[in-house]
């Protein structure tokens, strides 16, 4: 296993629209678990599959409507919700708010905004988990003389045993346990598993400051290991998927320390 699509489940009931809004997001690079037009749907394809996104239109068929199943959803597991709708009126949002939603767009919407509108909401919900957690949350800085729309490093989000980087317009979801190792070149890290290799701009400290993971530990200045992933190791280095990593001798000590010797 390596990275896995982030799966988002679009409830919607003109079906033109979501078919468009699936086909934009597939080709952006997420995966969409399912699209339905009533709660009952909606319930059933969040119960059967890990929903890490739900996109939600407030006017669907059936007694109940957009709010109220996001509201039974949100009985289930925690998900970040985005209402799209052509309600805006201000019982309708207040309403809304009572699920706090992570973003509320009008319709008609456009895939830029629908992007952003997910972005955001992956890095609020993954913020406010690691608040609640007590687990400080690094403030993103710029590079100066930077422009405002370029960021001097990747987006790296943790959430329960998964991280969420993104590549290219979209987020990709990686289970912390499959993570091999983890290689700096500069400000850059590549994060190998077993089938994909990911490139981030971003410090290997400031990674390994961002992932709360046990296992991943620094074995050099260039190199970061999944101890599980160890097949064997010298004094001078570590097999991982018969691939030779060096062991910095100012990482040694602290390195050994994860293994009881008898």
């Amino acid at each position: 296993m390596g990275a896995e699509k982030i799966k988002v489940l679009i409830v919607e009931d003109e079906s033109i629209v979501a078919l468009d809004l699936a086909a934009g997001l597939e080709k952006d690079g997420y995966e969409v678990a399912g699209i339905a037009d009533n709660a009952a749907e909606a319930q059933q394809l969040f119960a059967e599959q890990e929903i890490d996104i739900v996109l939600m239109d407030v006017h669907i068929i059936g007694d109940k409507d957009g709010i109220d199943t996001a509201t039974e959803l949100l009985k289930l597991r925690p998900v970040p919700v985005i209402y799209l709708t052509a309600f805006t009126d201000s019982s309708t949002i207040e309403r809304a708010k009572n699920t706090h939603p992570a973003a509320f767009l009008a319709k008609p919407y456009s895939l830029t905004n629908v992007r952003i509108a997910i972005e955001l909401a992956l890095n609020n919900f993954a913020v406010a988990r690691d608040q609640s957690v007590g687990k400080v949350v690094p403030m993103e800085k710029k590079a100066s003389g930077q422009s405002p729309d370029l960021p001097d490093r990747d987006t790296i989000l943790q959430m329960n045993d998964h991280i969420f980087v993104k590549n290219n317009y979209a987020f990709v979801k990686i289970r912390l346990a499959d993570i091999l190792y983890t290689e700096a070149d500069n400000n850059y890290v590549q994060i190998v598993t077993q089938d994909k290799k990911l490139l981030l701009r971003i410090s290997m400290s400031t990674l390994l400051e961002k992932v709360n993971y046990q296992p991943l530990v620094r074995i050099h200045r260039s190199y970061a290991v999944n101890i599980n992933s160890i097949q064997s190791f010298t004094d001078q280095e570590v097999m991982v998927d018969k691939t030779p990593l060096p062991i910095g001798r100012s990482y040694k000590e602290e390195f050994l320390r994860n293994f009881h010797f008898r």
